[in-house]
């Protein structure tokens, strides 16, 4: 995007100028502003959120959320969504882009639930993971949106904001993810995550970021107070 800084070779990824007490008033100027922001997936139990949480890939919350309340009126739980005919699932989330593989994965997700984990979903991010549809990022999400478990996933808003700010100089969620982990203590990942979001989508858009109305500009790379 135009303005966006370039990054000269050899700059570490996780810049030194981004210390603990920077990070400390950035997360308390976002919840200042934003408060405690609740998760845009609706859900009511950690197998809605993991079947929510694989429909949402390359797709906005708020329609995974116009499909979800059939869904799980259909199958209310692991055990009726591995028995599903994928065709079935596919003409309830139609709507949700690349439904045809979704489908398939929340299927397939399901079945490895109930053969590997007795129906029960896993709470370890690498048994997680290893579910069909479940990458780091979205296993991230069912930890700590599910379990309560501190962890801080990183999808394009985070990844955006956490470049502009400062605590990152990279493209990849993985490599973003330890920057902000490096800097923001573990009882803040949550709510971090959830502040980075929000101030994504409300303030620090991906095109026309509002600089104005952010509570951070003079904590900001992108804003130009910072080297």
């Amino acid at each position: 995007m135009r303005g966006e800084r370039t990054v000269p070779p050899g700059e570490p990824v996780c810049p030194e100028t981004m210390t603990m007490e920077r990070s400390a008033r950035i997360v308390a100027a976002f919840a200042g502003r934003y408060g405690r922001p609740e998760p845009a997936l609706e859900y009511g139990n950690p197998y809605q959120l993991a079947v929510a949480v694989v429909l949402s890939a390359q797709t906005t919350d708020r329609q995974v959320n116009s499909v979800t309340p059939h869904l799980f009126e259909r199958y209310p739980g692991f055990e009726s969504l591995a028995a599903a005919r994928c065709g079935d699932i596919e003409k309830i989330i139609k709507s949700v882009g690349f439904f045809r593989t979704k489908a398939r994965n929340i299927r397939a997700l399901a079945k490895t639930v109930m053969e590997r984990y007795d129906g029960v979903l896993p709470s370890v991010r690498e048994e997680l993971m290893s579910l069909p549809g479940v990458g780091r990022k979205s296993a991230n999400v069912i930890l700590a949106m599910g379990f309560g478990t501190p962890a801080f996933a990183v999808d394009t808003h985070v990844l955006r904001v956490s470049n502009r700010i400062g605590y990152a100089r990279s493209e990849s969620p993985d490599v973003v993810e330890s920057c902000l982990t490096a800097v923001i203590p573990p009882e803040d990942w949550i709510a971090g995550h959830l502040l980075f979001i929000t101030h994504g989508r409300a303030t620090c858009k991906a095109r026309g970021p509002l600089c104005d109305r952010c509570p951070v500009t003079a904590l900001c790379d992108f804003a130009g107070n910072n080297p």
